[in-house]
């Protein structure tokens, strides 16, 4: 056929409908308008695109299935896509995720328990990241997480076991990162579809032989201790001394201490019937828990003796940030206090008192506990104070309010809390309104200054 203007436009328009057929975008791929085996399409770019449907027995519902497969063949793609729609068929659940290393899994694991609220403290938080920063990710963070075995973690185990037994890690601490270690491989089990966790097997430290509180070193006062240490307490740091003796007179952990509010809309002290609400717990920061530590709410029917000295450390907060807070104790910027600022006041009284045994302000717990065995306190009156649940209190039974400032008035007197405070502000050591003349002390409502 001899050339002109003509034949050369349709030879083009020959050639443009020969590479129109060839490929069609189809499901957002290019692809070959028919398919090569059922359900399988060539790709433009290369490989084979592959659809089809079948009906989930679970649902009656048709489920499609659509996948470019770059690096196969034809009949490897039918094949696959063959299984998938047979999974369908048969009820099975979907793939595990893709691949993805412990290292990351881990990470998500946190944020996904700290939006879920499981972990609520910023305390627990701190502790998580530390533990996988330092301990967990250096050992199992480059493995992917369906295939770490058993082996691994009993590898790990043995090298922990060696830190414990050289004296560098306390079992206790090991058994902390291996709880840890669980969780995250507990969501990984149902994350992954693991057919078992690879954990199992993997025991917790022994601990019968690691003593966290010795004769030597009991981390508690004794009876004749109590006095001189709150007198000298208050004598050496009056700004601490309500918060030392609260804590001594109820067990109340420090965690509860710094939360509680003298005023405000919610104030957790009803000054006019002398009652103490725990219902907070406050671990670092500015954040705040809306519960304790246990989950229980305590309602505390507190001693003339104790509302008095807390009345005058309220009384004598310094104008300001402090006296502007709601809070019982607040630090110089109104703000919570330090979770260790009880720590120096302790080691300068100890230190003065020539104590030759290490007392922190969890001592102030243990020392409760005697206190009120010493007082003769019934156990279930002083486990209702400190915020111990026991079998008896889970099943409705209750401590009038009576009985709990009767059992905390004996604890303050047997502490000497009275004449630690009047040694420093003069306050007289008797009087009316008080547990040891007969009465039980309501309280009444604190000057202008306390309300505000």
């Amino acid at each position: 056929m001899l050339w002109s203007p003509r034949n050369d436009r349709v030879r083009l328009r020959m050639e443009a409908t020969v590479k129109k057929n060839e490929w069609v975008n189809r499901y957002n791929y290019w692809i070959a308008p028919k398919p090569t085996m059922p359900g399988v399409w060539r790709r433009k770019e290369g490989g084979y695109f592959v659809r089809g449907r079948a009906v989930d027995p679970r649902t009656g519902k048709v489920r499609e299935v659509q996948k470019a497969l770059p690096d196969m063949e034809a009949a490897a793609a039918y094949g696959w896509l063959q299984e998938e729609l047979s999974k369908i068929k048969r009820g099975v659940e979907e793939e595990s995720p893709l691949r993805m290393r412990w290292s990351t899994f881990a990470v998500s694991c946190l944020e996904r328990r700290i939006a879920t609220r499981k972990i609520k403290s910023a305390k627990n938080r701190i502790v998580w990241g530390s533990v996988l920063k330092t301990h967990l990710i250096p050992a199992f963070g480059d493995y992917f997480v369906d295939q770490l075995r058993f082996s691994d973690f009993e590898k790990w185990q043995l090298a922990t076991a060696a830190k414990i037994n050289a004296g560098k890690m306390a079992p206790t601490t090991g058994n902390n990162h291996l709880r840890i270690l669980r969780t995250i491989m507990n969501d990984a089990v149902h994350a992954f579809r693991l057919d078992r966790n690879p954990l199992d097997g993997i025991e917790p430290f022994d601990t019968s032989e690691h003593e966290v509180y010795t004769d030597e070193e009991p981390n508690a006062l004794t009876v004749g201790e109590v006095r001189p240490f709150l007198k000298k307490m208050r004598e050496l740091c009056p700004q601490h001394f309500a918060m030392v003796a609260l804590g001594f007179a109820t067990g109340l952990r420090p965690s509860s201490l710094r939360p509680l509010r003298k005023g405000g809309e919610t104030p957790d002290i009803v000054w006019k019937d002398g009652v103490l609400l725990v219902r907070r717990s406050h671990s670092a920061g500015d954040e705040v828990m809306n519960t304790t530590k246990t989950g229980r709410k305590q309602r505390i029917a507190l001693p003339e003796e104790l509302l008095e000295i807390l009345r005058w450390h309220v009384d004598t907060l310094p104008e300001g940030p402090m006296t502007e807070s709601e809070l019982l104790f607040p630090n110089e910027e109104g703000g919570f206090r330090s979770p260790a600022v009880l720590q120096k006041p302790f080691a300068l009284v100890s230190k003065e008192l020539g104590l030759r045994k290490h007392i922190s302000p969890r001592a102030m717990r243990r020392t409760f506990q005697d206190l009120a065995r010493a007082a003769e306190v019934k156990d279930i009156v002083a486990r209702s104070i400190s915020g111990h649940a026991t079998e008896e209190m889970q099943h409705d039974s209750t401590v009038n309010p009576d009985e709990m400032r009767s059992g905390l008035a004996k604890v303050i007197s047997l502490g000497g809390f009275r004449e630690a405070h009047a040694a420093g502000s003069k306050l007289p050591t008797t009087g009316e309104g008080t547990a040891a003349s007969g009465g039980h002390g309501g309280g009444h409502p604190p000057n202008a200054k306390t309300a505000s």
